[in-house]
């Protein structure tokens, strides 16, 4: 590499931008379409949970069997696909609108089929990035993809907000649907050659999927950081099932200024992208994992306060410290897994942490439609934001609070 800092490294550069407008498009779409559900097609709080289980529920349906396929697979390839198969599903939508005959079913069906490409995606991600840029880079690099995740979940939401004002809803997924292609091309022009997985003769997946597991869960600290994301996932998922309705109906804000609230929490991730490597710095990756989420989580609980006048300020500082904990965490976490895990096990560690942290999003959201038929809005988005911030309770009471060095890959610890 001709310098010390990824901003050299052509190849990562290019992952770096496709990540950009994926991730832009992505942050558009979350706002666009339950506002599309919510507004156009009328949809009831239980309706909206369904949508949000929609989106996630493949995890828990090949989530697994995912991780085993992806170690037997080049990454890069895998992930081009997985972006031309969400865009082309994503630019449906405008088009069903302009023939008139959209429907929340097939919005339903959208959301699932892009959930199943964002599945692979994603765990070939997790696993693509030591490959690129070296283990010594972990932290860097993910640091500048959860930038670029921050930033666009302050743009997207507000650009979405004024896009659905504007041109309406199903109009405005017509960015999702291009930026996943424009990625798709990004990764295209990658030229760093992948190696060939290593592909054991006879290799079952049953015994695979079983060793992905293991290795995730007889590591105590693994275990941890695993129950504390998906816990708190759980619970925002109930809360995401809700957001937008609790916004429009309970706090009564337009398209526009939803589009600006949800770009709060995405404001504090920004700053949490760009702290996040001082941070880890100063106090050690391991104590970010548990002091970070300790300090900044339960500020969530400011969210459900908020009303129409100076109230609305306390859901806007809420979701700016909670996002800046989130991403800090993000960033501290996943860079711990990445840099602790043998490559031949990355694909399957990653697709067995995505199966639980992930597989908990469409149960939580049931619950919080659930919640918001039997409670209420502003009830449902209590306990919602409660549960997450608790869920930090695991890493605190955990073996992380005592260590203070990253521990080394463990098939090379055990080769010494």
């Amino acid at each position: 590499m001709p310098g010390d800092s990824l901003f050299f490294h052509a190849d990562f550069r290019r992952l770096w931008s496709g990540d950009a407008a994926a991730q832009l498009g992505t942050f558009v779409g979350y706002t666009a379409v339950p506002l599309l559900a919510a507004t156009t097609l009328a949809a009831t709080p239980f309706q909206m949970g369904l949508l949000t289980a929609a989106e996630t529920v493949a995890f828990l349906l090949i989530g697994l069997p995912a991780g085993v396929w992806v170690d037997r697979m080049r990454r890069r390839p895998l992930m081009l696909a997985a972006d031309l198969v969400r865009g082309v599903l994503l630019l449906s939508v405008p088009v069903a609108w302009w023939a008139g005959v959209l429907t929340l079913p097939q919005l339903l069906v959208v959301a699932l089929l892009t959930g199943i490409a964002t599945v692979f995606f994603d765990v070939a991600y997790q696993s693509y990035l030591p490959s690129l840029v070296g283990r010594e880079h972990l932290v860097e690099g993910n640091t500048k993809l959860q930038a670029v995740q921050s930033t666009s979940q302050v743009a997207g939401p507000s650009l979405a907000g004024w896009l659905v004002q504007a041109a309406g809803a199903a109009n405005t997924v017509l960015l999702t649907g291009l930026g996943y292609l424009t990625s798709a091309l990004c990764l295209w022009r990658i030229r760093a050659p992948e190696p060939a997985p290593d592909r054991p003769e006879r290799a079952r997946m049953l015994p695979q999927i079983g060793e992905g597991l293991r290795f995730v869960f007889t590591d105590r600290p693994l275990r941890a950081i695993v129950s504390c994301t998906s816990t708190s996932n759980l619970f925002n998922g109930a809360f995401t099932a809700v957001e937008v309705l609790f916004l429009t109906r309970t706090v009564g804000l337009a398209p526009g200024a939803v589009g600006m609230m949800l770009a709060a929490g995405g404001a504090g991730g920004v700053l949490g992208a760009l702290c996040a490597g001082a941070i880890i710095r100063r106090i050690g990756q391991i104590r970010a994992i548990w002091l970070v989420p300790l300090l900044t989580w339960p500020a969530h609980l400011l969210v459900p306060l908020g009303a129409p006048g100076w109230r609305i300020a306390l859901t806007v500082t809420g979701l700016a410290i909670g996002g800046f904990g989130i991403i800090v965490y993000n960033v501290s976490q996943v860079s711990y897994r990445q840099a602790i895990c043998p490559d031949r096990l990355l694909g399957r560690m990653n697709a067995s942490v995505r199966f639980v942290v992930w597989g908990t999003l469409p149960l939580g959201g049931l619950l919080g439609g659930a919640l918001g038929e039997l409670i209420g809005l502003r009830g449902a988005v209590w306990v919602a934001l409660a549960g997450e911030a608790a869920g930090a309770l695991w890493v605190v009471f955990s073996p992380l609070r005592r260590m203070r060095t990253l521990p080394e890959p463990v098939e090379e610890k055990a080769a010494v």
